[in-house]
């Protein structure tokens, strides 16, 4: 499984070399093409990762989860599982972060591990991908992208808690 990558690498610059392409050029050009994308990508992703970081270092997203956390726990979901679902649409790196403290608090073996590894496999990163493909081709106006992500997630997460709720059952 380790040598997957390497030998699909491999495969491609066979396939070149014998359709006579000029695999180093291709390259360059393709990297040439994706720098003005980069640059109209990177203002949305700073703004939305600089007000992430500003929300959980101001302690304003521990507050709003303290909030309403009695409310999500009223339909099955655990505490310890708002941070997740609260942050999953905003940054992968910190649901990433959530899991694993969830792990280290409870287990991998847990509910809470459980429910929380099938929650981060059913729902997306949504501000971080609309913000990516969105503003890669300069679309500003979302219109219904967001509400429609956002229900998937509140669906995804809805699967995920079912699942682990019948598995732990």
């Amino acid at each position: 499984m380790n040598y997957l990558i390497p030998a699909l690498i491999l495969a491609l610059l066979v396939y070149a070399y014998l359709k006579k392409t000029d695999v180093y050029g291709a390259f360059i050009t393709g990297a040439k093409e994706a720098l003005p994308m980069l640059l109209q990508v990177l203002p949305p992703m700073a703004a939305m990762m600089a007000a992430l970081t500003v929300l959980r270092a101001s302690g304003a997203l521990a507050a709003f989860v303290n909030f309403v956390a009695p409310a999500f726990e009223a339909v099955g979901l655990k505490r310890e599982l708002v941070p997740l679902f609260v942050l999953r649409p905003f940054s992968g790196s910190a649901s990433m972060a959530l899991l694993k403290d969830v792990f280290d608090t409870y287990g991998v073996d847990s509910f809470s591990g459980y429910a929380a590894s099938v929650m981060l496999g059913s729902t997306e990163t949504i501000f971080y991908t609309i913000a990516l493909y969105f503003g890669a081709v300069g679309v500003t106006k979302t219109r219904y992208t967001v509400p429609v992500a956002l229900l998937a997630g509140v669906v995804g997460t809805a699967a995920a808690l079912l699942f682990a709720y019948a598995a732990f059952a």
